[in-house]
Parts: C-alpha cells; structure tokens; sequence
C-alpha cells in the first residue's frame, strides 16, 4: 500500500502534503527533524491519509494535491475540523 498524506504543523499550521510506502515510519521522521522541508514547521499532526494499492496512483494524487485546485479542495474539506 501507498499512502498520501497531509501534515498540519502545529507551530504554523500550514500544511505538508506526501506520499510513501510507511506512513507511521514517514510521519516519525517529520516530527523527528529528519526531513529538511518540515524541519523548521516541528511538531506535526496528520490530518487527512488516502490509501492506494499502487505507488503510480499515490503519486498522481499528492502531484493533485500540491496543484492549486487540489490544494483549494483540502482547504474546503478540512475547513470546519482543523484550520
């Protein structure tokens, strides 16, 4: 399985978007400072995964995502829970 995930960060609350094979692995790593893009933004919370049986699927849709329409689309759907 492959997941896509979005992060908030706690200090920001701005928002990461990725993908991976280890979700729980991957979500350590940021809360961790093992990854330069969320390092300075410490600590996370995830707030939304998808699962994908294939790693072309999960890439499509974190490109999604990141684009402004998708980005726009998480807005929308986490707006009355989280930010």
């Amino acid at each position: 399985m492959y997941y896509v995930y979005v992060l908030q960060s706690q200090k920001d609350k701005s928002l990461y978007i990725g993908y991976t094979a280890d979700l729980r692995k991957r979500f350590s790593e940021h809360n961790n400072g093992r990854s330069k893009a969320t390092k300075p933004f410490r600590p996370y919370i995830l707030i939304l995964y998808e699962a994908f049986l294939n790693q072309t699927d999960a890439k499509a849709r974190e490109e999604y995502l990141k684009s402004g329409w998708g980005f726009r689309t998480i807005k929308k759907m986490l707006k009355n829970y989280f930010i």
